[in-house]
């Protein structure tokens, strides 16, 4: 009787281990097998959720089809309690055992912003408002000309306004680099002088190769007590600092009473324009070696420089028959 019992009691335990280790090894397949998505699918993993939530939403992602499946294969593997938050772009097929190793490396998606040259302050921080993925509110403007325009990559999640202080600190690190470069001469006090300048290049010009050139004019502009008479130093003015107009600057518009309005004021304005990038920047510091004196816009997107008035009255005059023709 003992015997017919113990045989019993050994034929249910090794069918239980059958039992256990066929359910091991198709949940260990199921782990390994490739996933559902025929295309790469995009999830957003927020910060505190649990395993269990975080294999519900790869599921309602369409990352993953068992849920209680990735999360047993997880915490078998001992990783359970280091999958991070984050935005993450899973690939077609992908296992879930796969998906852990992504998640559990933090191998987010990395989203990127380009901050064009020579927008405004105000522009700025619109763009960076409007741009999705982003979080927090941005309360203030910072300071005209202090952010450097270029491409920033951020992930998911991250702050507006730490984004807004990394175009700062850019700033500050690039005039660091360019300024001990500058040519002798200049007639500026401070790397601010010379960020103010350049804003004027940045605005005057879409053409790197000419910006130097451009630099060079208002600089022997200023070197010889002339005013520098800029069209975007008026728009900025009139704009109310945002930088653009959407009609013609008039006759009165040059007569404004600002210490912006270049055509009144003599010297520098007080303070940028715009937020100008590497090359205005450097063109100011290292401007082109020429003693012209004017320049005004040929027609093709570039301008005509000239050393003396006649000349430039010249390409002005040009440039009016090429509107007149245009229609403008």
């Amino acid at each position: 009787m003992r015997r017919a019992t113990f045989r019993t009691l050994t034929l249910v335990v090794a069918g239980l281990l059958v039992a256990v280790a066929a359910v091991y090894q198709w949940g260990y397949s199921a782990y390994r097998a490739p996933g559902p998505a025929a295309a790469d699918v995009t999830v957003v993993l927020p910060k505190g959720a649990s395993l269990d939530a975080i294999a519900r939403r790869l599921a309602e992602a369409g990352a993953i089809v068992r849920p209680a499946v990735f999360a047993w294969g997880a915490r078998i593997e001992g990783k359970a309690r280091h999958l991070k938050a984050g935005e993450y772009r899973v690939p077609a097929g992908a296992s879930m055992r796969e998906v852990v190793a992504l998640v559990v490396e933090g191998r987010t998606v990395v989203r990127k912003l380009t901050v064009p040259e020579g927008l405004t302050a105000i522009e700025i921080v619109e763009l960076v408002r409007a741009t999705d993925g982003l979080a927090g509110a941005l309360d203030r403007v910072p300071e005209e000309g202090a952010l450097l325009p270029e491409t920033y990559h951020f992930a998911f999640g991250d702050e507006r306004a730490q984004l807004i202080e990394r175009m700062r600190r850019a700033m500050t690190q690039l005039l660091a680099e360019l300024w001990p470069e500058r040519q002798t001469g200049l007639p500026f006090r401070n790397e601010r002088d010379a960020v103010v300048l350049a804003s004027i290049v940045e605005r005057e010009t879409p053409l790197e190769a000419e910006r130097a050139r451009v630099a060079a004019v208002l600089i022997n502009r200023l070197n010889r007590g002339m005013p520098l008479q800029a069209d975007p130093t008026v728009i900025y003015t009139v704009s109310g600092g945002r930088g653009s107009l959407a009609r013609p600057l008039t006759r009165a518009d040059l007569e404004v009473e600002s210490p912006f309005n270049t055509y009144r004021a003599k010297g520098l304005p007080p303070g940028p324009i715009a937020n100008p990038g590497r090359a205005s920047i450097a063109a100011v510091l290292r401007p082109a070696a020429t003693d012209e004196l004017y320049f005004v816009a040929d027609g093709s997107g570039g301008h005509a420089f000239a050393r003396t008035l006649a000349e430039h009255q010249k390409n002005v005059a040009r440039w009016r028959k090429l509107n007149a023709e245009a229609g403008k």
